[in-house]
């Protein structure tokens, strides 16, 4: 039962180590674009 303990352990923390790795070397930087949109006040004078 133990044995299960330390592997789960260690799976946990390989899975961590590979978010912290993901989040600092991966490429996720947004897509910039310029967005226009023309926009109807409605407004009665």
């Amino acid at each position: 039962m133990v044995r299960i303990f330390k592997f789960l352990l260690l799976l946990a923390l390989i899975a961590f180590v590979g978010l912290v790795g993901y989040a600092y070397l991966g490429d996720m930087t947004p897509e910039r674009s310029d967005v226009t949109v023309p926009v109807d006040l409605n407004v009665d004078d």
